[in-house]
Parts: structure tokens; sequence; C-alpha cells
């Protein structure tokens, strides 16, 4: 592609949205930047500390759980407290909380304190995705999501090569950076982002209508959560089955380090020219193609001899992610009410949470007891299940969402780029 041309493509996808928008994607580089932590925290534990392997997993499953009793209460507060506040204090919480767990020297202490950093850095996402809904128009947020999803990576592949350094200076260092850069992104929130919670009659009525039992009991709802469980157990398999199994073949940590440099890469370099791809596409489509593209991309992994075949099998379901994850979010947005994009969010980052704690243990057991390849087998079949489930799922998509009342920030948005909320009309959405 020519320069010129590759200039105006970028220009078209980062055009048109909202100042706000900037600050809070701005905010979630600044974050994803900053996270040293989770990169490090198995070698700090057994190098550093010199707990064994078995103790420094248990640390990791209690981090993951924080993440999963966040969830549910982060998505309420976002809805009840409003989203800045809900930022704010899970931003602080953070900051705080990584910067103790850096002190910390008992074995019981240091998992009680990874415990709460996993909760107060999971309490963010509700409110950072139910935000972006409220400030991007609708037609806007396939690429609002996906810009997002592009500073995720940019950031933690930044990160991650950053955090090898540190580590050889001081694992405290790490620790340390990783909370002041929090503590940024909560300034940045509290400086620049006006509360976006749309306004609405305070009414029992509409609390109920925007309850965890409603949210609960919405069918169609719960499905996409139960697919976006399937879908995020498969791609968790990048960080958890593909170096046991590598390792189990005789690849070095330095072979697997290589092959999964391949999805940071790719994404970074891919995200925004498969944004313009799938930007007002169909919903229905994209979500299929890209569970299969997860599903067999790990399949292939058990035809694959050498690194350079296992970086291909990178290559497919890294695909399947640059298109999965923009997409599904988005199609929880449309399904979610204005008044209850919280609770609906925080069920949503539950599948996420609950997937990170599975995958672990299916992959360890069907390794042992099985064999890799029968892990490959089982994420094809997983990655088939969710794509046929989208495909009876968006069968019928409303045509529009709920109307929603305009937000106590309306005024506060460029007008040039039109209302911050209102009737969802009948596209793609994401």
């Amino acid at each position: 592609m020519p320069l010129a041309a590759m200039r105006r493509a970028t220009r078209e996808t980062v055009s048109g949205l909202p100042r706000e928008f900037w600050w809070l994607w701005t905010s979630t580089l600044v974050n994803r930047l900053g996270a040293f932590v989770a990169t490090f925290m198995a070698l700090y534990l057994t190098l550093d500390r010199g707990y064994s392997a078995s103790y420094a997993g248990l640390v990791a499953a209690l981090h993951g759980l924080g993440g999963v009793v966040s969830s549910i209460g982060a998505g309420v507060m976002t809805d009840r407290l409003g989203r800045r506040p809900t930022l704010l204090v899970a931003q602080a919480s953070t900051a705080v909380s990584v910067a103790v767990l850096g002190f910390m020297h008992h074995p019981v202490a240091i998992a009680g304190v990874a415990f709460v950093v996993g909760a107060a850095s999971n309490a963010s996402r509700p409110a950072v995705q139910a935000m972006m809904a409220d400030i991007v128009r609708p037609e806007d947020r396939v690429r609002a999501f996906s810009l997002n999803y592009w500073a995720i990576n940019l950031g933690f592949a930044i990160s991650s090569m950053a955090a090898g350094f540190i580590a050889e200076v001081s694992y405290l260092a790490g620790f340390l950076i990783e909370a002041g850069m929090t503590a940024v992104c909560a300034i940045v929130v509290f400086v620049k982002l006006p509360e976006s919670r749309p306004v609405r009659a305070e009414t029992e009525k509409a609390d109920e209508e925007v309850g965890l039992r409603a949210v609960l009991r919405d069918r169609r709802f719960m499905a996409v959560v139960g697919l976006s469980f399937l879908v995020a157990l498969v791609f968790q398999q990048g960080s958890v089955g593909l170096p046991i199994a590598m390792g189990d073949a005789g690849f070095s940590p330095a072979d697997y380090g290589l092959a999964i440099a391949v999805n940071g890469v790719l994404i970074v370099a891919l995200q925004i020219p498969v944004t313009r791809f799938i930007d007002r596409r169909d919903t229905k489509k994209i979500l299929i193609v890209s569970s299969l593209l997860a599903g067999y991309g790990f399949g292939l992994t058990a035809f694959a001899g050498s690194v350079g075949v296992i970086a291909l099998t990178v290559c497919v379901w890294t695909l399947g992610e640059m298109l999965n994850a923009p997409t599904q979010t988005g199609l929880v947005v449309r399904l979610s009410p204005a008044q209850g994009r919280g609770r609906y969010q925080g069920m949503y980052t539950l599948s996420w949470s609950v997937a990170a704690l599975v995958a672990p243990l299916m992959s360890g057991f069907v390794i042992d007891r099985f064999g890799a390849e029968w892990l490959w087998a089982l994420c094809a079949i997983t990655g088939t299940a969710a794509a046929i489930g989208y495909g009876a799922l968006t069968r019928r998509l409303p045509s529009e969402a709920p109307a929603e009342t305009p937000t106590a920030t309306e005024a506060d948005v460029s007008p040039v780029v039109g209302p911050v909320v209102g009737t969802e009309p009948d596209v793609r959405t994401a």
C-alpha cells in the first residue's frame, strides 16, 4: 500500500471520535505501558523470593479470582455511582495495592495482596467499556473498541520487553513503576474525563430493569456471555496450553517467546487495517469466522513440528482475536440498555475472568492425561461450537437499541461528532 494511502486510511480510522474518547484511550495506553507485574510475577516469586512453582501458581490463581469477584461488583458500581468514580476508585486502589505488594514478604500476605490487586485492576474494565459506549456514536463504536484494543496490545508489547530489563535491576522498581503509571491514569481520568452516565428518572421500575436479576434473565445476552467464555477459553491457551505443550515437545522458553511474539506484533501492525475491514460489516459473519479462526488456529498446532510452523498457527488465531475482540464487545453494547451498561459489561468481563481461571486447569489436565494433541482438538471443537452458537444467536439481532436519554456531559462533547447517545441505527455495531 502506498504511503499516501496508508496515511489516508489511518486518518479515516482515527477521525471523528470525541476528545473524551482519546483521553480514555490515553489512560488505557499508559495503564498497559506500566503493566510489569503480571509479566514477571512468576519469576519474581520463584527466582527472587525462592517460592515453589506451585505457590506461584496459587498466587496467579488468587489474582485471577480477584478479577472474577470484582467483575460484577464493578459493573454495579459503574451504573450506580457512575463511570468516572468507579474508574477513580479502581485505579487508585490498583496503584496502592501494587505498591504494597512489592514490599510484602510473608507468603500469606503476598497471596492476600495479589487477590486485592487482581480485584482492583479488573474493576476498571466495565467502567471503561461503558464510558466508551456512552461517549462514542453507535456507528463509530467498532472503530473505538478496535483502537482501544490496539492501545492495550501496544502498551503490553512495550511493557513486556521493558519488564525483563527492569527485573534485572530491581523487581521492586517494577512494582513501583506500575503503581506510579496507574496513578497517572487516575489523574488523567480525574482531570480530563467528565461523567458520562446517561441521566434517567430515579424510579423503582428503572432500577429493576437494570438490576443483576434482569441481566441474568436476559437470555440472549447470557448466551453471548456463554459463547464469550468458550472463545476466551480457546484464546487463553496461547499463554497456558501452548507453552506447556511446547516445553513437553522439547522447545525452549526462547522458542515459545519467539512464537508468541508474533501475536503482539501482528496486532500492533494490523489492528488498524483490520478495523477498516470490519467496520460496519455483518456482526454474525465476523463472529462466526473469528471463532473458527481461533479454534482451528490452535487446532493446527497439533501438526506443527517447528517454531516457524507454530508461528504460522499463531498468525491464524491472532487474526481471529483481532476480529473477535471489538466485534464481541460491540455486540454486548448493542444488547445492553443504556442504564445497565455497567452491569452488562461486568457480566461480560466475568466470562473472561472465569476463562482465565479454568483454562490453566483444563490445559494441564488434558495434556497430562491425554496429550497436547487432544487439547488442540478440543480447541477446534470449542471454536466450532462457538461459531454455531453465534450463527444461531445473531440470526435476528434487534434492529435498534433502546432509546437512550442524554448524558450529563453531552454538552461537553465536541459538536462535530454529533450527539453522544441516541437511537442505535440498523447497522453492524461493536
